[in-house]
């Protein structure tokens, strides 16, 4: 039972740091623990709103004098909501938010609590970005820390490969500068090694001339009509498109919303294309492939700028709207069984109500993802073909079981195909989750590094490699 939170300890927190100290029923506290999915409802017994490293550090050693577990909130945006500690101490960055560019050496110096929108638009002003996520409410760390999947990732590498240095608050509260010639163990863990290792407090990124446009094109079909068009989807992942495109499918039902033609409106169709960042001309070449795949019900071709594309979903993935949960798997090549595993979204009845099952996506890998040397990095399954998700939101906590236990089917229809799995999408599978994440020797690598950096496991609240022994 976690002890010695009451107001005299407290003081003695505000007193060694700048930031905000919350107690449960202070201005801010509620903000604070408040996450992403709805699900989670958790009462850290403090929240610290940290504005530097030096507070990142007096929360750390706080914690440990008063045995507090810890948890480390950036966007909020795990689907298990794990950054919040019950009755713990909650390290929130969102005041950390700050990024600094310098377009003459195509650097940005990203704080820990940014959000991949605060990123992309100061980097924007410049013409410039690095590969970044789908959703701008999403925070940089998490999602840089597990890897950083985005439509710039197959022209410029994960988010992750674009790293040239952090800055880190260790589990002893020291504060180090990592990079190639820097506590390059720490480096090599840090990009795809998650949150096991320490608070970053900052990411220098390398940035990328792409100027401010992007391309969408799709063609979207029914069901009967997907099987045949998919299968030629399929030949064009990998290499055989440019690098600026990121091939994309997705399976569900349509909402029943104004903007949606009345001929799409709840319809489960799949539909099938690719993601241009850059010159709309020049992506306009694709055109003629995705029209070879077959004959759709609806087209889309749409240019719009690259800060509109990063936040096409944003709505969708709206905190604390809904409940969600998802899983996710990683494909090294897409035989016709699971094509149409996907299609069926999980379930082997036609007959069923398909407006309640979860959306299934691919995003193709492959280009500077797969070029990039396996063992630079912790970063696993370089190799994938495509990375399969299937996602399910809803309101009503009694539909709980029902809304996941349909995303679990989905999941399980596509695992016989799976080559393992991204750690950023891992849900509730524990440690065989984290076994699939990684390979084994990376595994035995970053546990020596949580044996040397964390040996007690304080930041345990993630996908968690243990230090104490070496995962077989």
């Amino acid at each position: 039972m976690i002890n010695n939170t009451g107001p005299a300890y407290v003081s003695q927190l505000r007193r060694s740091m700048d930031g905000q100290v919350l107690l449960p029923g202070d201005d801010g506290y509620d903000s604070a623990r408040r996450v992403w999915n709805a699900m989670v409802d958790r009462h850290p017994a403090v929240a610290v709103r940290c504005v530097s490293h030096a507070d990142v550090s007096a929360a750390i050693n706080f914690a440990r004098q008063h045995d507090l577990e810890i948890g480390v909130r950036c966007g909020g945006h795990s689907i298990l909501g794990i950054c919040v500690p019950d009755g713990g101490l909650l390290i929130d960055l969102s005041g950390m938010r700050t990024v600094r560019v310098d377009p003459d050496v195509r650097r940005a110096w990203v704080q820990g609590g940014a959000l991949l929108g605060d990123l992309d638009r100061a980097a924007q002003e410049f013409g410039l970005a690095t590969t970044a996520g789908n959703v701008s409410h999403t925070g940089v760390g998490g999602l840089t820390l597990g890897g950083g999947m985005g439509w710039l990732a197959r022209r410029f590498g994960l988010a992750c490969d674009n790293v040239a240095s952090y800055e880190i608050v260790t589990a002893d509260g020291a504060t180090l500068r990592v990079s190639e010639s820097q506590h390059q163990d720490l480096f090599w863990g840090l990009r795809g090694g998650g949150g096991n290792l320490g608070v970053v407090t900052e990411f220098e990124f390398r940035l990328h001339q792409i100027g401010t446009s992007a391309l969408l094109i799709d063609n979207t079909f029914d069901l009967t009509e997907a099987p045949l068009a998919m299968r030629r989807w399929r030949d064009l992942l990998g290499d055989h498109v440019p690098a600026q495109a990121t091939p994309v499918a997705w399976v569900g039902t349509i909402a029943d919303s104004p903007g949606v033609p009345s001929l799409l409106r709840n319809r489960t169709v799949a539909s099938l294309g690719f993601v241009w960042v850059g010159d709309p001309d020049e992506g306009r070449q694709l055109v003629p492939l995705v029209e070879s795949l077959g004959t759709p019900i609806a087209t889309r071709i749409e240019e719009l700028s690259y800060l509109r594309l990063q936040t096409l979903d944003d709505e969708v993935h709206r905190p604390g709207s809904y409940r969600r949960y998802f899983k996710g798997h990683y494909l090294s090549e897409l035989r016709d069984e699971a094509i149409d595993a996907f299609l069926s979204q999980g379930e082997p009845d036609p007959g069923v109500d398909r407006s309640r099952l979860p959306n299934g996506s691919l995003q193709g890998y492959g280009g500077a993802i797969a070029a990039t040397s396996d063992d630079e990095s912790a970063f696993s399954h370089r190799n994938a073909l495509v990375e399969f998700l299937a996602s399910t939101r809803w309101t009503d906590a009694a539909e709980d079981s029902q809304f996941i236990g349909a995303a679990r089917r989905f999941g399980a229809a596509l695992e016989p195909y799976a080559s393992g799995v991204y750690v950023n999408v891992l849900a509730d599978e524990g440690e065989r989750g984290v076994r699939r994440a990684y390979s084994a020797d990376k595994l035995a690598r970053l546990a020596t590094l949580k044996r040397r950096y964390d040996p007690d496991n304080l930041f345990h609240l993630n996908q968690n490699i243990r230090p104490s022994k070496v995962i077989d």
